[in-house]
C-alpha cells in the first residue's frame, strides 16, 4: 500500500510539474505568456494511461506564473489518475493520510519544551531559519472551549535560498512554503514529532527528464534531510 500511494503521490507531482518545472530561461519583459504546450494520454501503465507532454513548453521568465488550468483539464487529470488513487478506498481514511506522513516518538521523559529547544538549536545548527509557529491547541482551548484537546504546536521552517531558486522555477510551488514541523501530544500523553513525508523519488526523477540544475535538484533533496535531522533531534531530546 505504500508504494502505491507513494507511485501515485510521485506521479502527481510529477504530472503536475512537467509543463513549469525548466530552468528559467531570459525573455523579454514584455514577451507575453504563452500557452504551455499541449498534452495527449497516450502512455500506457500497470495502473492505465497516464498524461505525456508532447512538446516542451516555451521559455519562462523568473518568477513567471504558469497557466490557470480549466476545469475540464483538472477533471481529467483526475480521471487518468483514478486507477492508481483508487485503491485507496481500501483502508481508512485514518490509514491513509497516515502514509503521508513521516513520525518520530519522542524518548520517554522528554518534554514537550524540551523537545521544542532541541529542534530550535539544530534548526539553527544546519541554518534551517525558522519562520513562524501555530499553537493550534490554544486555539481550541479559547475559541472552541475545547479543554480535553492535547498540546499541539506547529512550526515553520524555511531554506532561504533554495525556497528561492524554486520559486524562480516553479512560483506555484508557494503552496508548500514554508515547510511544517508538528509536535503532539497523543491520546496517552505521549510526544510525537511529524512532517510531510516528502517522495524524493519524483526529485531525482525529474532531474533526469526536466533539466532542473544539479544544484536546485540537490538542494531540494537537502531540505528533507534538514528537515529529519530537526526532527530527530527533537524526539531525542538533544539539547
Amino acid at each position: 500500500m505504500k508504494r502505491l500511494v507513494s507511485f501515485a503521490f510521485a506521479s502527481m507531482c510529477g504530472l503536475s510539474a512537467v509543463a513549469a518545472d525548466l530552468p528559467a530561461t531570459p525573455v523579454k519583459p514584455d514577451q507575453p505568456a504563452q500557452p504551455a504546450a499541449s498534452w495527449v494520454d497516450t502512455a500506457p501503465t500497470p495502473y492505465g494511461p497516464v498524461m505525456m507532454q508532447q512538446a516542451a513548453p516555451p521559455p519562462y521568465r523568473d518568477y513567471q506564473m504558469n497557466r490557470i488550468l480549466t476545469p475540464e483539464e483538472k477533471q481529467r487529470w483526475q480521471q487518468l489518475a483514478m486507477p492508481m488513487t483508487t485503491h485507496m478506498a481500501e483502508v481508512d481514511a485514518r490509514e491513509a493520510v497516515n502514509h503521508f506522513a513521516v513520525k518520530y516518538q519522542a524518548k520517554p521523559g522528554i518534554s514537550f519544551d524540551e523537545v521544542v529547544e532541541s529542534m530550535m538549536l539544530r534548526a539553527n545548527q544546519i541554518n534551517l531559519k525558522y519562520v513562524g509557529k501555530n499553537e493550534i491547541s490554544k486555539d481550541f482551548k479559547v475559541i472552541l472551549n475545547d479543554n480535553s484537546a492535547p498540546r499541539i504546536e506547529v512550526f515553520s521552517f524555511c531554506d532561504i535560498a533554495v525556497g528561492r531558486d524554486i520559486l524562480r522555477v516553479i512560483p506555484e510551488m508557494v503552496v508548500f512554503m514554508p515547510c511544517r514541523i508538528a509536535v503532539m501530544e497523543d491520546a496517552d500523553k505521549k510526544i510525537w514529532v511529524l512532517t510531510l513525508d516528502w517522495d524524493v523519488t519524483g526529485i531525482n526523477l525529474a532531474g533526469k527528464q526536466m533539466n532542473i540544475t544539479p544544484e536546485l535538484r540537490e538542494g531540494a533533496l537537502a531540505i528533507r534531510n534538514k528537515l529529519d535531522s530537526v526532527m530527530r533531534a527533537g524526539a531525542n531530546g538533544d539539547l
